[in-house]
């Protein structure tokens, strides 16, 4: 059985299924058919979230590297969530808690938080430690989209 994020349809409240895939895509609800629209807040990834979701989306995916004691993530976490809302359907944005999973951020050299990471077709294309803004991280989002144009 593949990865999947359960939402819940904003009409009728019934718990949807969408495959890693499908994130970004606007689908239609299993029980009164009404749109799923994209993902539009950050995906709280453990390692098998982020495993599927990284190889499996079909657009860029900004992976926010943070902690619950870091100050300066939790200061930009509201940037984050509204950059997800903006991007919804062109890019998906996840979230990987170092402390609850350290080999996430062993595997991309984060050393320290926050850091930034841009994935697209499972390759690292962008990282950034430190805060950025959200027009900053709007704008890596939109570089990568361009290049694979």
């Amino acid at each position: 059985m593949s990865f999947s994020v359960t939402r819940n349809c904003g009409q009728c409240g019934t718990p949807n299924r969408i495959p890693a895939k499908h994130l970004s895509d606007t689908g239609r609800c299993g029980n009164c058919k009404s749109p799923l629209l994209p993902s539009d807040v950050p995906i709280t990834a453990d390692p098998e979230a982020f495993a599927a979701i990284t190889r499996e989306a079909k657009v860029p995916i900004l992976v926010d590297f943070w902690a619950p004691w870091c100050g300066p993530c939790r200061a930009i976490a509201p940037e984050v969530a509204a950059l997800a809302g903006e991007v919804a359907g062109s890019a998906i944005v996840l979230k990987v808690n170092t402390e609850e999973h350290p080999g996430l951020g062993q595997q991309f050299g984060v050393q320290a938080i926050p850091n930034f990471v841009v994935i697209r077709d499972g390759k690292v294309v962008f990282q950034q430690a430190g805060g950025a803004s959200r027009r900053e991280m709007r704008g890596w989002l939109q570089q990568t989209n361009a290049r694979s144009a």
